[in-house]
């Protein structure tokens, strides 16, 4: 689906008029009218993300920060995780899994480490794959009950957020969940207080969970998903053992996969911290996701560079040991990329795309070992993929440019990528994702899933309160006064078929 160009110059005009206007006396009640009325005529006449120059906007940011956990990469080095947690002085570990992993060799592993070295441990596998506010109160509730010291995480992103969770409530006891879950879900408290060493240990190459503050959680009662994110919440290592993927599904693969693919292309098209407002007060108020900063630029693009060589090769051959390692190194890069400069309409809609399949849709994703319907996470971030890139491209062609030679497999100087007018660099960009998506057999859209034009507008609504990624989107979180339900609605649209 093409989408129209942004009549740029009557935007301007637009603009030039209402500067002209805008009466300039504050105190009059028809100030800053004609300004209000030029925000509407952008927001009326914007339908891409084409930059707008001469908005005003509140105080931008002026500082990024870089945060991430610190890293410990190579095969069979969960065995170490028990001389850490001993080293550290644990006297009791809360030990987070799921029922499945719980049975596989990983925490087989991690618990002969443990008790080796003689560190106390409780095991807790009543964690969900995707999990939810009620799966989020068990763990937190059981966390509550033991007088832990230190806690450890082996398994998927669902575990590794899990802990996260149980960690932040079990310092603060008296929180409700919502204190913490983000604005305006939830309260979105800042987190002042240190909380406890945290060990997370992955057995998938996707969310990149090990590296970051965020943790996600399902909400049905209002279908869809939200999360918590705060610098606070990272662990302190996370363990990445080149033998912990060996066990996953094909499916799994690929899910976790496309999440390190959108991961990074998110982030990097994401707009600049620069553009971001309103400035903190506080720099314990600055968000853990900033928008892209030149640091989040350099892991970023390698992991995409990575993860379009070697996810194709890990799901044609499970084997293929180099590939697998890659993509765990891929997911781990984009973790740091993406966990400082944050997504953007991918993840934002993915959201209720999960969230609302429970009681609409009702998908069962092949492979996946759950007793309900589910569109995995990274499944549900790609649906959209195609018509999201198409309409970001002419915030910066440039960056969509590099992203289409990357997919192409050519230097950003070959004439099949340099030749491209910047006004087609969206359809291009749109055209590749397309096909990386098809060569590994994910449904060709949101209707290849059950959903149907008349679910587009409850899934715009899901998406619209995910203003912690939403809000980094470019020609929504760069534009005063925008939303993005228009352009929500016609990305959605989009993908209902590609």
């Amino acid at each position: 689906m093409r989408f129209p160009a942004a009549p740029r110059q009557s935007i301007l005009n637009v603009l030039r008029n209402a500067q002209h206007t805008a009466c300039p006396c504050h105190a009059c009640r028809s100030a800053g009218s004609g300004v209000s009325h030029a925000l509407a005529g952008v927001n009326q006449l914007r339908r891409m993300a084409t930059p707008v120059d001469g908005v005003a906007l509140p105080q931008k940011e002026y500082a990024f920060e870089v945060a991430a956990a610190n890293l410990r990469f190579g095969e069979g080095v969960t065995r170490e995780v028990g001389m850490d947690l001993k080293n550290m002085g644990a006297t009791k570990v809360g030990l987070f899994s799921d029922a499945n992993v719980a049975k596989l060799p990983p925490v087989r592993v991690a618990i002969d480490s443990l008790e080796e070295n003689g560190v106390p441990y409780e095991l807790f596998t009543d964690v969900a794959v995707e999990p939810t506010d009620a799966s989020w109160r068990r763990a937190i509730d059981w966390s509550r009950t033991h007088d832990f010291s230190h806690f450890l995480a082996v398994g998927g992103g669902s575990v590794m957020d899990t802990a996260k969770c149980a960690n932040l409530f079990t310092v603060y006891k008296d929180a409700d969940l919502f204190d913490f879950i983000n604005a305006p879900v939830g309260k979105g408290l800042p987190i002042g207080k240190t909380l406890l060493p945290l060990i997370a240990v992955p057995t998938t190459a996707g969310t990149g969970s090990e590296t970051t503050g965020t943790a996600i959680l399902d909400i049905p009662s209002q279908k869809f998903k939200t999360g918590i994110a705060n610098r606070a919440m990272r662990p302190i290592l996370g363990i990445v053992d080149t033998l912990n993927t060996d066990t996953c599904p094909r499916q799994v693969h690929i899910s976790a996969g496309l999440d390190v693919l959108f991961h990074s292309l998110e982030s990097y098209t994401a707009i600049p911290y620069f553009e971001r407002t309103p400035r903190p007060d506080n720099p314990l108020k600055r968000p853990a996701y900033q928008g892209r900063n030149p640091i989040s630029d350099v892991f970023s693009m390698w992991a995409l560079q990575q993860t379009v060589k070697y996810l194709r090769r890990v799901a044609k051959d499970m084997g293929d040991r180099e590939a697998k390692n890659q993509m765990l190194l891929a997911a781990t890069f984009a973790g740091i990329g993406f966990g400082n400069a944050g997504v953007h309409i991918c993840h934002a809609a993915s959201y209720p795309i999960s969230g609302l399949n429970k009681t609409g849709p009702k998908w069962k994703h092949p492979e996946y070992l759950t007793p309900g319907p589910i569109i995995p996470h990274g499944i549900s971030v790609a649906l959209t993929g195609p018509a999201v890139f198409e309409f970001t491209a002419p915030s910066d062609p440039g960056r969509h440019r590099e992203a289409a030679a990357v997919f192409a497999g050519v230097h950003v100087s070959d004439p099949s990528i340099a030749r491209v007018p910047d006004s087609d660099i969206g359809q291009l960009l749109f055209d590749h994702i397309a096909k990386f998506l098809d060569s590994l057999g994910v449904p060709r859209g949101l209707r290849a899933v059950g959903y149907k034009e008349a679910d587009v507008a409850a899934l715009v609504e899901g998406t619209l309160p995910q203003r912690r990624v939403l809000d980094l989107a470019p020609g929504i979180g760069d534009v005063p006064g925008e939303d993005g339900r228009e352009h929500l609605t016609r990305i959605l649209t989009a993908s209902l078929d590609y």
